[in-house]
């Protein structure tokens, strides 16, 4: 029995996850979470081997638990279930430790396979993204500057669109303010602009 804990700030998701797993004879969901930090409450509590996870959560973002799952409980393996594009972030959450990525609009088949694949020490991508990250480029043959960027870049990147300040992001990523200012001179150089407001454009552009 494969064991799930499943967390999202959404209570529709989470109720709806474990109710689609409550007649699977080989998937279970142990718990359901609303927050990134409760993720370690629980395991301290609890045995699991899958965490479906969101990307945006509330105290800790889905990202910095995975660095911290990696150093604390590397034997647990994590999907991030996400409804952000998996072309911007998925490559790079898995250079941070994720074992897939699955978007909420694939289908219920999709998921568990991704499961069932990840549960087996896979690693799972959609066939689309797999083919071009293979590439490097888009479905127009455009290289995509989100490839340029490391995946700390994208952690930076993503809390600067979601409004965080640079005190918010350096004590979310327990980093200092310098380094965070740093991370944005990086950005705007390999995104091509020049004042934050245009890089946070940018950054709500490369998500469409």
């Amino acid at each position: 029995m494969i064991k799930l804990l499943v967390v999202d700030h959404h209570p529709i998701i989470r109720k709806g996850l474990e109710l689609l797993f409550v007649t699977s004879a080989n998937m279970k969901v142990v718990g359901t979470l609303d927050n990134g930090e409760a993720i370690f409450d629980f395991l301290r509590r609890e045995s699991v081997d899958i965490i479906l996870s969101e990307i945006d959560l509330p105290k800790l973002n889905g990202i910095t638990a995975l660095r911290r799952l990696k150093v604390e409980y590397p034997n647990i393996k994590v999907i991030i279930f996400s409804a952000h594009p998996e072309a911007v972030y998925a490559i790079n959450i898995i250079k941070a430790g994720a074992s897939g990525y699955v978007c909420k609009t694939a289908n219920v088949i999709t998921l568990k396979e991704a499961i069932a694949k990840v549960a087996e020490g896979g690693i799972y991508l959609s066939n689309d993204l797999a083919h071009s990250s293979a590439l490097g480029y888009s479905s127009t043959g455009r290289r995509l500057s989100y490839k340029k960027l490391s995946t700390r870049e994208v952690e930076v990147l993503k809390l600067l669109s979601i409004g965080k300040k640079n005190k918010d992001i350096a004590q979310e990523l327990e980093i200092n303010e310098k380094t965070v200012s740093t991370y944005k001179t990086r950005l705007m150089k390999k995104l091509n602009v020049d004042n934050i407001v245009d890089l946070i454009t940018q950054a709500k552009l490369l998500e469409l």
